[in-house]
């Protein structure tokens, strides 16, 4: 059981009763540790097997356990309890249910039953699902839930909007109830209630158990967090294994102080921290460390390994996305001419409209590459919705395109409505588009669905007499006037932002594609999205580059990590506080982050950033990240320019601006695909400013609220008069 195991980690396993919370450090054994402990407590304690809980977050994480358990323990791991939070939660619910008030065969509704129910509670209500869009109604329900608190009284609701969400909350919950369902949210919500309220319950199910042990912990929210304190009530040994510099995922509910006050619900806790590292070489640990220590609230650890130094970490200063490309393909083509595998290569970045421009320089080099945690940027469904509008442009004959987007975002016109076109489509002899013009002449059709027909085939109609308009410029005018990008602008989350970045990226290939090519016509650049996103017929077991977020990276390890786009503003992706600076919170993630990036790599570290680059359709002006001027600059090796004066360190972690770190872009020429560089960076007169009065075309006069530099032109939000506060170009605004 202790084969191989290093002090701490001994420690760990060793523990004998009481709560004990371990520091596991990126790379530091983990899982091991976990399964060691149950494997001790069932060979060497003596604790039955099914008297130990072991819970996780993925069903992935839950298996491999009780693979290694299995191994470790032969014969003596049947009936220990390995589970994910919901399942976990699901089988005490169907045990109990007869005490809790619900049926034993439940059904549980996912994500896509839940928002279809959620639609119909919607228009059985009458609330308009562009108003108030289906997927922030669910987040705010399901984000009460890990709360533990009613829709009502969440302190960010307020006004008709919570009146709103409140209304539709009870009714989506009453249906559920008379359906005989729970959603993913109410396993984890229905289960901790009950175990809260009912003593007698709590003590039956925590007594069930000697030893209670959570992975991730680090990953919890408050209902989680409640859940595991009522669970191990009974006999107190919680074992809690974690990591709050991993802590990723704060937009989604999780809580990094969950474990960082571990100490505070159980003052009696065992602490150990494990921070030998078995992964990556010193080099890429300092350069880890050097970023993550600058993060004043943090439990203090640095991790350290026995390997050697390792190979420098690489810089690479790209003059655009487009070189940064070519140079992640040369870096490719280099290792896998050394005999290193394609296999063995990650390249990561933190937004996913990042994947483009690196997608089409493998694709044209023929190199072959895997998304993980997401699909190919010309497969993502917003990027297909907008081709398919502009292949109806082209030939509204196509079926496929027009089916696809016909509904999209809704305009009522349902599955019924096009079943019924596509039968006098075949009745005819015609495609769809001509189907509905033939519409008003069959009788199937209700007055209502053809006025919905008619003012589809309008707004097709309307956008082809546009389609002569420069590619870039039509792709946005699509977005507007299909009311797309409204519809993804009244959802507010972060899914819908991440879509518009998606979409503004592929706007960005149209206008890449206009410089590229003289005779850059829609249906020129139609047939090469096609040929480049159409899936090859290769191997799927061929060696592939790894291309993914970083949030996907977490728990995953390579032998060559590439973290591209490391520009202020893109890597820390900066959103603005409460008011108008730098979130702190959010910066610490953003560390957080980088640190998860870099700690993936286990021998070679090779890092990207781009004085310019043209991301969401506007073009940047790059400076080198915060965070790699942070790193240690004998550990470096730079290519391309690098900053020549050394910043001076302080003992304080929290980060300070100076102007070592926006060092001012040297003039040079524009590179190529750019028509020029354009100083906008902080104090260049823009002759707008917070406060300026503007006037806009189409929203009308408003006040500036907030200047976002960085950006070609600079972006500024603006609070109209009528309410509103957009975010729009300086160059579409005219002082008023």
């Amino acid at each position: 059981m202790l084969e191989g195991l290093n002090a701490p980690q001994r420690e760990a396993v060793l523990h004998g009763d009481g709560p004990l919370v371990v520091f596991a450090g990126a790379g530091s054994g983990k899982t091991r540790v976990i399964t060691r402990r149950v494997a001790h407590l069932i060979g060497e304690r003596g604790v039955a097997p099914w008297k130990i809980l072991a819970v996780t977050f993925t069903n992935k994480a839950a298996g491999e356990m009780r693979q290694r358990l299995q191994a470790l323990v032969p014969g003596d791991a049947r009936g220990l309890v390995v589970g994910t939070f919901h399942s976990t939660c699901a089988r005490f619910l169907r045990h109990y249910a007869h005490r809790i008030d619900l049926k034993r065969d439940f059904t549980i509704y996912d994500d896509s039953d839940q928002k279809a129910l959620l639609k119909r509670v919607m228009g059985d209500l009458d609330v308009d699902p562009k108003r108030f869009p289906p997927r922030q109604l669910s987040a705010s329900i399901q984000r009460a839930k890990q709360e533990m608190v009613e829709v009502g009284e969440r302190d960010d609701l307020s006004g008709y909007y919570r009146d709103v969400v409140v209304k539709v909350a009870e009714t989506y919950e009453a249906r559920k109830s008379q359906a005989g369902a729970l959603d993913f949210g109410d396993l984890i919500y229905r289960l901790t209630l009950e175990l809260e309220k009912d003593d007698e319950l709590r003590r039956d199910v925590s007594g069930r158990f000697e030893h209670l042990l959570v992975d991730e912990f680090q990953d919890t929210n408050h209902a989680q967090l409640r859940l595991v304190r009522a669970l191990a009530s009974v006999h107190g040994n919680l074992t809690v294994v974690g990591d709050d510099d991993q802590s990723i995922y704060r937009w989604r509910g999780a809580d990094r102080r969950n474990i960082l006050d571990f100490r505070r619900h159980y003052p009696a806790a065992h602490i150990v921290k494990l921070e030998q590292n078995y992964r990556s070489s010193a080099r890429i640990l300092r350069a880890a460390h050097a970023v993550i220590s600058r993060n004043d609230d943090r439990e203090p650890k640095e991790l350290w390994t026995e390997k050697d130094e390792g190979e420098r970490v690489f810089v690479l200063g790209a003059d655009d996305e487009r070189q940064e490309a070519q140079f992640v393909v040369r870096g490719c083509e280099e290792l896998r001419s050394k005999g290193e595998s394609l296999d063995s290569i990650a390249v990561l970045y933190r937004t996913n409209a990042q994947s483009r421009v690196i997608e089409e320089r493998l694709l044209a080099e023929d190199i072959p590459y895997r998304v993980v945690g997401g699909v190919r940027f010309y497969d993502r469904a917003e990027v297909k919705d907008l081709l398919a509008y502009l292949r109806i442009l082209t030939n509204p004959a196509d079926d496929v395109s027009l089916l696809r987007i016909v509904n999209t975002p809704t305009r009522g016109i349902g599955k019924t409505t096009l079943s019924r076109l596509l039968d006098l489509a075949a009745e005819t002899g015609v495609g769809v588009w001509d189907a509905m013009a033939h519409a008003p002449k069959d009788g199937r059709f209700s007055k209502g669905v053809l006025r919905k027909l008619d003012a589809f085939r309008k707004l097709v109609e309307k956008l082809q007499e546009r389609a002569s308009l420069p590619l870039p410029d039509l792709g946005g005018l699509v977005l507007e006037e299909s009311g797309y990008l409204a519809m993804l602008q009244a959802e507010n989350t972060p899914e819908a932002d991440a879509r518009m970045q998606n979409l503004a990226e592929l706007v960005g290939s149209m206008n890449d594609f206009t410089e590229r090519n003289e005779n850059a016509t829609l249906t020129a650049f139609l047939e090469d999205v096609t040929l480049q996103s159409a899936i090859d017929a290769a191997d799927l077991e061929e060696p592939r580059v790894t291309l993914m977020t970083v949030h996907s990276a977490k728990g995953l390890e390579y032998p060559t990590v590439m973290v591209t786009g490391l520009e202020e503003g893109m890597f820390p992706f900066v959103r603005p506080g409460a008011a108008g600076g730098e979130d702190p919170e959010e910066m610490a993630e953003e560390r957080r982050l980088a640190y998860v990036a870099f700690t993936r790599a286990e021998d070679r570290l090779i890092l990207s950033y781009a004085r310019a680059r043209r991301i969401f359709n506007n073009t940047q002006v790059g400076t080198p990240s915060r965070f790699l001027l942070d790193l240690p600059r004998e550990d470096l090796t730079w290519i391309g320019d690098q900053p020549t004066r050394a910043r001076t360190r302080s003992a304080a972690p929290a980060y300070r601006p100076d102007p070592w770190d926006a060092p001012p872009a040297p003039r040079r020429s524009p590179p190529r695909g750019h028509d020029s560089y354009i100083d906008y960076s902080e104090g260049s007169d823009i002759g707008l400013g917070e406060g300026s009065r503007v006037w806009h075309p189409k929203f009308g006069h408003g006040r500036v609220t907030e200047v976002r530099h960085g950006m070609v032109p600079p972006r500024v939000a603006v609070r109209f008069d009528d309410g509103r506060t957009k975010v729009i170009q300086s160059d579409r605004l005219q002082p008023g």
